[in-house]
């Protein structure tokens, strides 16, 4: 069975570690009602995406 023949230091374990970090989501403002949303994503207030209503809004009376 493989075994490390030394310890790995804390420090070369975080250097390792500094790309697992998560990247902050971005957003964009919604053209249609101007709340933020996800790109490529249905706007949450409106419910439309790319110029057309995909899905009836929360809020909507239909």
């Amino acid at each position: 069975m493989a075994v490390p023949k030394k310890k790995t230091s804390k420090s070369r374990r975080d250097m390792r570690r500094s790309h697992h970090a998560l990247a902050k989501a971005s957003y964009q403002e919604c053209p249609n009602c101007g709340e933020r949303k996800r790109p490529h994503h249905v706007c949450g207030s409106c419910g439309y995406y790319d110029g057309r209503e995909v899905v009836v809004a929360k809020g909507a009376v239909a």
